[in-house]
């Protein structure tokens, strides 16, 4: 496996558009919050270390992964200043196809948001087999993939910014 014992959530901060400018939001599931709860840390923290100032990150809780689109939806809708979003969830493979239902539910929803909004909205929606795999990636041996999620963020407003 290309991931093992390696933190992916490391990058170089002079490759990272500053987010000063920005006014950014997190939506973020109550679920499985020991795991969401860490990687809207390390969102909010990636955001704060590359420029954003506090008053402009806006956090919002929905009850489940399945509700993130809705959330980022109405969080845009509120706030027409919101540059960006990062959907942060956590969705553990259980004994029923609820799994596969609830990913491709906030997949395709947050893909429609991204569209129809012509807002970024990242993708930090943890999918994974087992409760230890979630751990080591929301601040565990392979990072926090809220960090990485935050930097994309950055760097699609950036993006859309330059070419508008």
């Amino acid at each position: 496996m290309a991931t093992v014992n390696k933190n992916l959530s490391e990058y170089n901060r002079d490759e990272i558009p500053n987010g000063a400018d920005f006014k950014v939001g997190i939506v973020v599931s109550e679920w499985n919050y020991d795991i969401t709860g860490n990687l809207l840390k390390g969102a909010k923290q990636a955001f704060l270390d590359n420029g954003v100032k506090e008053n402009n990150i806006i956090v919002k809780h929905v009850p489940g992964t399945f509700e993130l689109p809705l959330g980022c939806q109405i969080l845009l809708e509120s706030d027409e200043d919101i540059d960006g979003v990062v959907a942060i969830g956590s969705v553990i493979q259980g004994e029923t196809k609820h799994f596969d239902f609830v990913c491709q539910g906030a997949t395709q929803g947050l893909m429609a948001v991204n569209l129809e909004y012509n807002t970024p909205v990242s993708f930090c929606v943890l999918t994974d087999n087992n409760k230890q795999q979630a751990i080591d990636r929301s601040g565990g041996k392979h990072g926090n993939k809220g960090v990485e999620c935050a930097i994309a963020t950055l760097k699609m407003i950036a993006l859309q910014e330059e070419l508008e």
